[in-house]
């Protein structure tokens, strides 16, 4: 290995590594790319083709991100002979590839440092025609100062025994004689010369066929989705137009395509990133035999007790339990008006289902440069179409220009926005999600100021519809009716055709004489003729249907003889909850009886007292025992009036039980 003086007076590694890292000439096959398919979920799959002669190996370049998908899906073909293998470069970090080389080469390092990592190396060294040779003893920078410059130096062990300093400034070239060495600088700098790209990483092809023959490699990569705008030009008369697809391709593939077939597909096949390009490490368990573990030693403590001592093991806690455990550019603006004229496209290519996918095929091949975009024309057909407003915001008063569309077109039109052309001018945008093929779409692209419409809404109160018993509850059904009137005034002198978005509710249901024409997931549309220079009208009624329930053993006989009084009851149900109200009605009597014969015992309990009180206070005063003789007989007629109240109040808790039992029986058999 030689390396050639440096003009200064020191050999750094940046240097060192310009003159033994020089490229080194390019893999013998090429593989360019020849057809490349653009999905919308973010991946390319791409398709190269060539030649390898004998023995030849191919090489292809990808950025470091791109790996996971390349390893995961990298396909080869070959026509006649067999690929031995596929090497990649690893994804080991450069430190830790140059840690284990015997030397470093750092930034702005000099050579004198690199040399004496090497101690005991034979180095051949040349002054001009001059020799020398001998085994490396030590390296070094000796600093200058303001008499003299810095220089480097390697002392050298002879042939002959001799330490001689040299002056690495001097000499015009130095080698190692030794094979491996010269392999480990050139190691050394190869990883440094691919850290250059630090992105970059390689996937080779090798072969030792003796025969040439032709190999296709596939794989997806991730790229940008492509991306679909529309143009629509209505006729004059309104009811056709022209529908012309075009799609935007990116090549950030860092490489030109030339003549490269382009396919686009719609549609989202499930796609993820598997970490396959980094190596993967298992955490392993550990495990050792008992009996190769090192006994600890023991340490005995000091005693507590005697062996005469009683034992306490019997009061030791119990120990724990254990845990489980094509080139294209944009368009050329500055045009005063732009007319509805069709494209003069290329003819289109073909158009195929691929399972839930559909792909457009780019009939010719296209060149895009690198860094580049291409708009490349994908369709154009005649469609189905009519020209009317929508109106979906209540909360404005216009509705909006709009067109009915239908995709005649042979296959699925991919969502994207829609340029309309009408009447040889510029009339709006619109957006659009995918049409499947015969299927249809609204589409809105301006303002109609020519039209306003106002709501007006309307709550009638709630009527019960239905009334059911069972299980001793009873459930009413309430119905809620809204209606919402639309009306719409017409200023322009040409009759409109308005769809009227009305929103889907829930829990409410259609009713009266209004019928939509089509019900999307989220609104009604009601397609509604309005007149030139007129007004119209739209009503919309609906109603929310509910259910309220009670337990009847819990309703009142006032609110029971509501529910008797519906008409929607049928004489039957009627029947059986008069029965019900009836003996409610004696349960409410029984009970309103009880309580007035609890008040009279607490009024004649109370006037007892009081004559108690009064005999007890005059029995010992002389003349007054006629008096004591007349609160007495009170007393008396009192205590036979709380006899005759005590067997009222048993009768009345023996009606009650019986009343209440009969109610139960009622309501338990209660069904309609």
């Amino acid at each position: 290995m030689l390396v050639q003086r440096s003009s200064g007076s020191k050999l750094i590694a940046s240097a060192l590594c310009a003159v033994l890292a020089a490229p080194l000439p390019a893999m013998g096959a090429e593989l360019p790319v020849r057809s490349v398919v653009l999905y919308k979920h973010g991946v390319g799959y791409f398709e190269r083709g060539g030649t390898m002669g004998p023995g030849e190996s191919a090489r292809l370049d990808f950025n470091a991100s791109e790996m996971n998908d390349v390893l995961k899906s990298l396909t080869i073909t070959d026509s006649v002979g067999k690929v031995t293998g596929v090497r990649y470069d690893s994804s080991i970090p450069l430190a830790a590839k140059l840690a284990e080389f015997p030397f470093q080469a750092g930034e702005n390092q000099p050579l004198s440092n690199m040399l004496d990592q090497l101690k005991g190396a034979r180095v051949e060294m040349e002054f001009g025609p001059q020799k020398l040779a001998g085994v490396i003893a030590g390296a070094r920078l000796i600093p200058g100062d303001r008499d003299r410059a810095e220089k480097e130096q390697v002392t050298l062990l002879t042939e002959s025994g001799d330490l001689r300093n040299v002056d690495l400034s001097a000499a015009t070239s130095i080698r190692f004689p030794d094979v491996k060495l010269q392999t480990l600088f050139k190691d050394f700098l190869s990883a440094l010369n691919g850290a250059r790209s630090r992105d970059k990483r390689s996937v080779y092809i090798d072969s030792t066929d003796s025969k040439s023959r032709e190999v296709r490699a596939s794989y997806i990569t991730p790229m940008p989705a492509w991306k679909s705008s529309y143009r629509l030009l209505f006729d004059e008369k309104g009811t056709e137009a022209t529908l012309e697809g075009w799609a935007i391709a990116d090549n950030t593939t860092g490489e030109d395509w030339t003549n490269v077939h382009i396919s686009l597909v719609s549609g989202k096949p499930i796609s993820f990133v598997s970490q396959l390009y980094g190596p993967k490490y298992i955490q392993r368990e550990g495990a050792e035999l008992p009996e190769d573990q090192a006994v600890a030693p023991t340490v005995h403590t000091g005693a507590v007790m005697d062996m005469a001592a009683p034992r306490m093991a019997a009061m030791a806690a119990p120990p724990p339990r254990g845990m489980g455990n094509g080139s294209g550019g944009g368009m050329g603006g500055g045009v005063y008006r732009v007319t509805s004229k069709e494209s003069t496209m290329a003819a289109e290519g073909r158009a195929n289902e691929i399972a839930d996918l559909f792909e457009y095929a780019i009939q010719n091949p296209v060149t895009v440069k690198k860094n580049e975009s291409a708009m490349l024309p994908f369709l154009q057909t005649k469609i189905p179409a009519r020209k009317l407003i929508i109106y979906s915001d209540s909360s404005k008063p216009n509705p909006l220009n709009a067109a009915e569309i239908t995709n005649k077109s042979g296959r699925p039109m991919d969502g994207g926005p829609i340029t309309i052309f009408d009447a040889g001018a510029y009339a709006g945008e619109a957006l659009v999600e995918t049409i499947k093929n015969s299927d249809k779409r609204f589409i809105s692209y301006g303002v109609d100021l020519g039209t306003r419409i106002s709501t007006d809404l309307n709550s009638e109160r709630n009527d019960i519809r239905e009334l059911h018993a069972s299980n001793g509850v009873l459930v009413t059904r309430f119905a809620q009716v809204e209606k919402k009137a639309y009306t719409i005034r017409n200023v322009d002198p040409k009759a409109k055709t308005l769809i009227i978005e009305h929103p889907i509710r829930n829990g409410f249901h259609l009713i009266g004489t209004a019928k939509p024409i089509e019900t999307a997931s989220n609104v009604y549309r009601f397609e509604v003729k309005v007149p030139a220079s007129g007004s119209t009208e739209l009503s919309v009624t609906e109603e929310y249907v509910y259910d309220q329930s009670a337990t009847i053993s819990s309703m009142t006989p006032d609110i029971l003889a509501v529910q008797i009084r519906n008409k929607v009851l049928g004489d039957a149900a009627r029947r059986q909850l008069q029965e019900i109200f009836d003996v409610k009605a004696q349960l409410a009597a029984a009970g309103a009886e009880k309580s007035r014969i609890e008040k009279d015992v607490q009024k004649v309990t109370s006037d007892e007292e009081r004559n108690r009180q009064n005999i007890g206070s005059l029995s010992g005063v002389n003349g007054q025992q006629q008096l004591v003789q007349e609160y007495a007989r009170k007393l008396a007629d009192q205590e036979t009036q709380i006899a005759k109240i005590r067997e009222r109040q048993t009768e009345l808790d023996n009606q009650t039980a019986q009343l209440q039992g009969r109610l139960n029986a009622l309501i338990g058999k209660l069904e309609f």
